[in-house]
């Protein structure tokens, strides 16, 4: 149990606070994990959920305790944003209704909520009743930026689990140990993945995500000499290639489907596909967040060598291109461009197309850095 425990890094007083609670049997009902991005709040929560699942309370090594950190165990639920404006009354009502089923492997039943600071009134007033009484052996743990930003009705009925901001260089130093890389790949890996911790060791890991980082440095140092057809057909490639690593999550779920059907009846069936859709879009939405992250890491590099700190550079692989662009454009231009991400960002929570918001982006970023005549104004 305790070295499970240790898995959660850079967060010493979360680590002990929740080792205290498994070791003396006083875990409650619901708690509230707040902290910024790339805190690993999600770590914590499957972590936490290991020790409740497993008949040892967590040894890490059992196969409760390996489904879990595959995200293939049937007790172990994890639910996200599927609508545009937050959470749909709909997620929550079906999360009510499988709360009240018994587990179908452990003692116990786990839900993860992430983003729950865009659980609207509606979804939050279908869901009170089951925080704040739900049936003996359900654990719910509830994420969040800041407390501040969940409503009052939730956080009164959780107990808050604070997490501190993780210094980019102790970050760093995380992904550089869990992932066996250098303190170089790591740094790029956090970039690329806004922060994320456990993002960045699942990038250094894969080398789908890096052949994907790969492709936009590359779209971004021709891209000034692109003309509007190469920028098209780049969007498209970009597309194509950010859909990748959704291949081998899609038949994990597949196979965690042919495994558990002959427990489930055909109405939970059909519940675990439609939750497996919406995993689905949550990660390919990460997928394209990792897009953008690359685009804004790249720019802010470009920014670096433009106020003549170039050894503030992350992307030193790409540091040619970055020089190049660098001396074609200003600090003021790669700072709008770099809203030009927020404002891509944007629309693909809205559900627009995400290669119409790609083919947006790379010529706005053109027209913002190198056109003369814009001051720094986007194309669209």
């Amino acid at each position: 149990m305790a070295n499970l425990l240790s898995t959660i890094t850079g967060q010493p007083k979360v680590r002990d606070y929740l080792r205290t609670l498994v070791s003396s049997g006083a875990v409650s009902h619901a708690y509230l994990f707040c902290g910024p991005t790339g805190s690993g709040k999600l770590a914590a929560a499957y972590a936490l959920a290991q020790t409740q699942v497993c008949e040892q309370g967590g040894c890490g090594e059992c196969d409760a305790c390996r489904r879990v950190a595959r995200h293939t165990h049937p007790d172990v639920h994890v639910y996200r944003p599927a609508g545009a404006a937050g959470y749909l009354v709909e997620q929550v009502r079906e999360l009510v209704a499988d709360v009240s089923l018994a587990p179908i492997q452990a003692k116990r039943k786990v839900y993860v909520l992430d983003q729950v600071d865009q659980l609207g009134t509606s979804a939050a007033n279908a869901f009170l009743k089951t925080l704040e009484e739900p049936p003996a052996g359900t654990l719910l743990i509830l994420l969040a930026r800041t407390r501040e930003s969940v409503l009052p009705t939730i956080l009164s009925r959780c107990q808050v689990v604070p997490f501190r901001h993780v210094p980019a260089a102790e970050a760093a130093g995380i992904v550089a140990q869990r992932a066996g890389v250098g303190a170089d790949q790591a740094a790029i890996a956090l970039q690329a993945c806004q922060g994320s911790i456990d993002r960045a060791v699942e990038f250094c890991q894969s080398s789908e995500q890096r052949e994907l980082r790969q492709k936009v440095l590359s779209t971004l140092a021709r891209i000034r000499r692109a003309d509007d057809w190469d920028l098209l057909q780049a969007a498209s490639e970009l597309t194509l290639a950010a859909k990748a690593p959704l291949a081998d999550m899609e038949a994990r779920m597949e196979a965690q489907m042919e495994e558990n059907a002959d427990f489930l009846a055909k109405s939970a069936l059909r519940q675990i596909k439609d939750q497996n859709k919406r995993q689905l879009s949550a990660r390919a939405a990460e997928c394209l967040r990792q897009v953008s992250g690359v685009v804004r890491s790249w720019l802010r590099d470009c920014m670096m060598i433009c106020a003549g700190s170039p050894q503030l550079v992350v992307n030193k692989d790409a540091l040619g291109a970055l020089q190049d662009s660098a001396a074609a454009t200003t600090e003021a231009r790669c700072a709008a461009a770099c809203a030009c991400v927020d404002r891509c960002e944007q629309a693909w929570a809205c559900n627009v197309s995400p290669q119409t918001c790609l083919e947006a982006l790379l010529i706005d970023i053109r027209t913002v850095l190198y056109d003369p005549d814009r001051s720094g104004k986007p194309a669209l």
